[in-house]
């Protein structure tokens, strides 16, 4: 079954790409991370499929109910929950006051059980809360009605490690429970913890999609080697070595000693079989080979693009021009 469908979803701002052709499915039952750094086009995608923009072209929906259909939207969000970045909270009344609101309106079947896990201060006023216990009142609120899709953008920005740490296992948790997640992100460690497949997004198109065990997979291993004697780069110039560095003396990471030798490092993408043989060429003292980080997967999707604080012409735009915080806040 699927939870949420893109068919070419597509959003401009005039003539700033927002999203576009975004074409893909989300699976009841999964968590589905949705990764890129800021401004590539994640919320925009979210409050799109959400209704607080208009799609410019192409169509979606949410639980089989069409995103452009009002009727139909009204029907799908009584099942789904939604958490922004910067949740849009009235900061004149209590937390409380606003638990009693969201509950009367949406109905109210898990606070109770969700304020044991995330604790914020609910008779005080929301003005004078941390970032943190924002986001944790904002938690509540998007799965009180017991939602069986959630809609989550940057979800654990302002929580500490331990709250971070309680938020991932609840998530899985309620996946285990036959719930879907959705959830944006820029954090790479967030999405490689707890997200079963990936969609990476680059200034608003859909670069990539894949479980994160594959992406893993094709970005290969981070190999570290010592051999005795000096060796140059070249001899490590073999088919699938990456980002090679070369150092002399011994690595404190790796296991023997020598200050005759040489320390290589790399990414390797290449044949396994073809990487021993040439390592049987040399004495080695010390090896150590690990999983590639995500960070080093993603960056080569990104490693060549800008980092800007806003969209330019042409660029992917993360909030509609004269939005408000309550429509979900920029990417």
């Amino acid at each position: 079954m699927v939870a949420i469908r893109s068919e070419e979803l597509t959003k401009y701002y005039g003539d700033v790409r927002g999203i576009e052709d975004l074409t893909f499915d989300v699976h009841e039952g999964e968590i589905f991370g949705f990764l890129g750094p800021n401004g590539a086009g994640k919320t925009t995608f979210i409050r799109t499929l959400l209704g607080f923009l208009s799609p410019t072209a192409g169509s979606a929906e949410l639980l089989g109910h069409d995103i452009t259909d009002d009727r139909a939207l009204v029907t799908a969000m009584e099942q789904v929950g939604y958490l922004p970045s910067e949740p849009g909270l009235d900061d004149g009344v209590t937390g409380r006051r606003l638990l009693d609101h969201y509950g009367a309106l949406r109905g109210d079947t898990r606070s109770e059980e969700l304020l044991e896990l995330f604790t914020p201060p609910l008779d005080r006023k929301v003005g004078e809360y941390s970032r943190g216990n924002k986001q944790m009142l904002a938690i509540v609120m998007a799965f009180m009605h017991d939602p069986s899709l959630v809609l989550m953008d940057e979800p654990t920005s302002g929580l500490d490690p331990l709250k971070q740490e309680r938020f991932h296992e609840f998530v899985r948790s309620e996946v285990a429970a036959g719930k879907t997640m959705f959830l944006s992100s820029h954090v790479l460690s967030e999405v490689q913890k707890v997200c079963d497949r990936v969609g990476i997004i680059r200034e608003g198109q859909l670069v990539e999609l894949e479980t994160v065990e594959e992406l893993l997979s094709r970005g290969g291993k981070v190999v570290r080697v010592r051999v005795r004697g000096e060796a140059p780069p070249e001899a490590f110039a073999i088919d699938g070595v990456h980002d090679l560095t070369i150092g002399a003396g011994a690595d404190e990471g790796l296991v023997g000693h020598s200050s005759d030798s040489t320390t290589a490092s790399f990414t390797y993408t290449g044949d396994y079989d073809a990487l021993v043989a040439h390592l049987t060429g040399f004495e080695i003292l010390g090896i150590d080979i690990e999983e590639a980080p995500l960070e080093d997967v993603f960056l080569r999707f990104y490693g060549d693009a800008p980092d800007s604080d806003g969209p330019g012409p042409g660029a992917a735009a993360d909030a509609e021009p004269g939005a408000g915080s309550d429509s979900g806040g920029s990417d």
